[in-house]
């Protein structure tokens, strides 16, 4: 018999938020619908609204669809020059909570992408790479039923 460990998403990315003092953490996960696998913000915290529910990520198109599509963390320290006015729409989730550093980092499950967890910060401070690399550190391999190591193709 084995006992099955509930994992508490919500309290996980409070914490995170807490602990390394980010505006914004926010956790995509894969969620199945008829026969089609969409990648949504399932989890989020410091958001301003709830409209972040509503985005489904493509592969491929801003922070978190790159981090999708190549497998591999994202550090984007400032977003302003990211953001083009006619490319607004691939940055919906990063226009509509004010965010300007961000850092995505993929987590694997069955060695495929199975979810995103986003940090961030708002005005008048940005995301570090030691930062960046001290919250890789902190998750650790697993979190959850997920691992975050990044897959190596041959």
């Amino acid at each position: 018999m084995t006992i099955q460990k509930t994992f508490n998403y919500q309290k996980e990315i409070e914490q995170i938020k807490t602990q390394f003092n980010f505006d914004f953490v926010a956790l995509a996960l894969v969620q199945s619908t008829n026969q089609l696998f969409e990648l949504k913000w399932t989890y989020a915290t410091g958001n301003h609204s709830n409209r972040f529910r509503r985005i489904v990520l493509r592969t491929g198109k801003g922070v978190a669809g790159n981090v999708l599509k190549t497998g591999k963390p994202m550090l984007v320290e400032d977003m302003a020059p990211s953001l083009m006015k006619n490319d607004l729409h691939n940055y919906l989730l990063i226009v509509g909570e004010g965010l300007k550093s961000v850092g995505a980092i993929p987590l694997y499950k069955s060695n495929r992408v199975h979810g995103i967890l986003l940090v961030a910060c708002r005005e008048g401070r940005k995301l570090t790479a030691t930062q960046f690399t001290q919250l890789k550190q902190a998750i650790g391999p697993e979190f959850g039923p997920f691992y975050n190591k990044e897959m190596f193709r041959l």
